[in-house]
C-alpha cells in the first residue's frame, strides 16, 4: 500500500522541521511537501495532491482559518489536522476550524525540554489521528481495530423498557460538530438531563460548552463537583478531569476527579457510562457518537448488563468509526443512526416512554 502523503504548513521553521521529523519516522507515512503560509500551501496542494494537511493557526497573511477556507472550496473532503496552542485564544480559534470544516487537531508542545521531547509529543499526537483519518490510504489492520465486513449484532431487547431518566453521550475526533448537529435537536423543556464526555484538553470543553449553548435551546455547561443533575441541562466533562454521576438522597449529582486515565483518556466515556450504570440502571439511554479509539465500548457493556439501553452513530456520519464501531461490533447497540437521524430517535425514545408510562398511571380523582 502506498504511504500517506502529508502537506506540512506552519509559518515557523522549526516547527516545519519538528513536524517532518516526527512524522517521516513512520514507514506508512511519507512528506509530500512543506508549506511557509496558506496561499503557498493552496499551490502545493493542487500541484502535490496530499492525502492529509497539518495546518498551523497563526500565520501571516492567510491565518489557518482563512486558508482551510480556500482549501474547503477546492476540496470538501480532504482531512485537515489543526496545529494550535492550547491556549484560550488558540483554543478558540481551534473551536472555530473545527465548525469550519477542520477534522481534528493537535497540540503545539509546550514547555519541551529540548527539540527530541517536543518532536516524540507531537508524534505520539499526530501519527494516530493521520492514521484514524486517512484510514484508507493504509493497511486495514493498522488503520482500525474494526472488523472489515463485521456483522452489527443489535442489542436484544427482552420485555418493555423502563422509562428514560438519564441521556449520556460519548465522543471524540469529530464530536464537537456532532454535538454541534445533535443537541439543537433537544427543545428548552428536555425531560431528562445530559452527561457528556468530548475528548478534549482543559480550556476546550468550557469554550465548547459556551459554543453550543449559544445554539441549543437547552442549557449546556462545563461540569462541576456538587452540580444537581436536572432536565433541560447538558454538562460536559471538563478537559483533563474524568466526570461521574452519583445519588444523594433523593437528587444526583456531578462529582469531577483526576483519577487515572483509561483508555489513555481523562476524561473518559467508560468513566461516565460506569457510573451512570450504577446510578440509572435500567433507566438510562446512552450514545456513542463520532470518535478514535475504544472509548465507550466497556462502559456500554455495562450499561447493557444493567438494562440500559446504547444507541450508535453509523459510519457514513462518523469522522471516525472507531468508538461507535465498536460498539456496534461488541453487540451492545440496540440501534445504529445517521447523525441527522439520532436527534429525533433519542426525542422518541425519551418520550415515548414517558407517554406510555403516564397513560398506565391510573388518574385519581377527588370529589369536592
Amino acid at each position: 500500500m502506498p504511504p500517506i502523503r502529508i502537506l506540512v504548513v506552519d509559518d515557523s521553521a522549526l516547527h516545519r522541521k519538528m513536524l517532518c521529523a516526527a512524522l517521516s519516522g513512520d514507514a506508512t507515512i511519507e512528506i509530500a511537501g512543506v508549506a511557509a503560509d496558506g496561499r503557498i500551501a493552496l499551490s502545493k496542494m493542487q500541484q502535490l495532491h496530499p492525502d492529509l494537511i497539518t495546518l498551523d493557526i497563526e500565520m501571516p497573511g492567510w491565518n489557518g482559518l482563512e486558508t482551510l477556507v480556500e482549501i474547503r472550496k477546492l476540496n470538501p473532503k480532504l482531512p485537515v489536522i489543526m496545529f494550535s496552542s492550547f491556549t484560550e485564544h488558540g483554543a478558540a480559534a481551534t473551536l472555530e476550524a473545527l465548525a469550519r470544516g477542520a477534522s481534528d487537531y493537535a497540540a503545539k508542545p509546550a514547555n519541551a525540554a529540548n527539540f527530541d521531547e517536543a518532536k516524540e509529543r507531537v508524534r505520539a499526537d499526530l501519527i494516530p489521528k493521520i492514521k484514524a483519518l486517512c484510514a484508507q490510504a493504509i493497511p486495514a489492520a493498522t488503520a482500525k481495530p474494526i472488523p472489515r465486513g463485521f456483522t452489527i449484532k443489535l442489542a436484544a431487547r427482552s420485555g418493555p423498557r423502563a422509562s428514560v431518566e438519564v441521556l449520556a453521550i460519548g465522543a471524540s475526533t469529530g464530536g464537537p460538530n456532532a454535538l454541534a448537529a445533535l443537541l439543537p435537536n433537544f427543545p428548552a423543556d428536555f425531560p431528562v438531563p445530559i452527561v457528556i464526555v468530548q475528548h478534549m484538553p482543559p480550556i476546550f470543553t468550557r469554550l465548547l460548552a459556551e459554543r453550543l449553548s449559544k445554539t441549543s435551546k437547552i442549557q449546556v455547561r462545563e461540569g462541576e463537583t456538587g452540580k444537581t443533575l436536572a432536565p433541560g441541562t447538558a454538562w460536559i466533562a471538563p478537559g483533563g478531569d474524568h466526570m461521574i454521576v452519583e445519588r444523594q438522597g433523593v437528587d444526583v449529582r456531578l462529582e469531577i476527579n483526576r483519577e487515572a486515565p483509561e483508555n489513555s483518556c481523562r476524561p473518559s466515556v467508560d468513566v461516565l457510562f460506569r457510573s451512570i450504570a450504577q446510578v440509572y440502571g435500567a433507566h438510562a439511554l446512552s450514545v456513542v457518537m463520532t470518535g478514535m479509539g475504544s472509548d465507550g465500548v466497556r462502559g456500554a457493556q455495562q450499561l447493557c448488563e444493567a438494562g440500559g439501553e446504547v444507541i450508535v452513530q453509523d459510519e457514513a456520519s462518523s469522522v471516525v468509526w472507531g468508538m461507535p464501531g465498536l460498539v456496534a461490533a461488541a453487540g451492545h447497540a440496540s440501534g445504529v443512526y445517521s447523525l441527522e437521524s439520532l436527534g429525533p430517535e433519542i426525542i422518541r425514545r425519551v418520550m415515548s416512554r414517558r407517554s406510555a408510562l403516564e397513560e398506565q398511571t391510573p388518574v385519581v380523582r377527588v370529589r369536592t
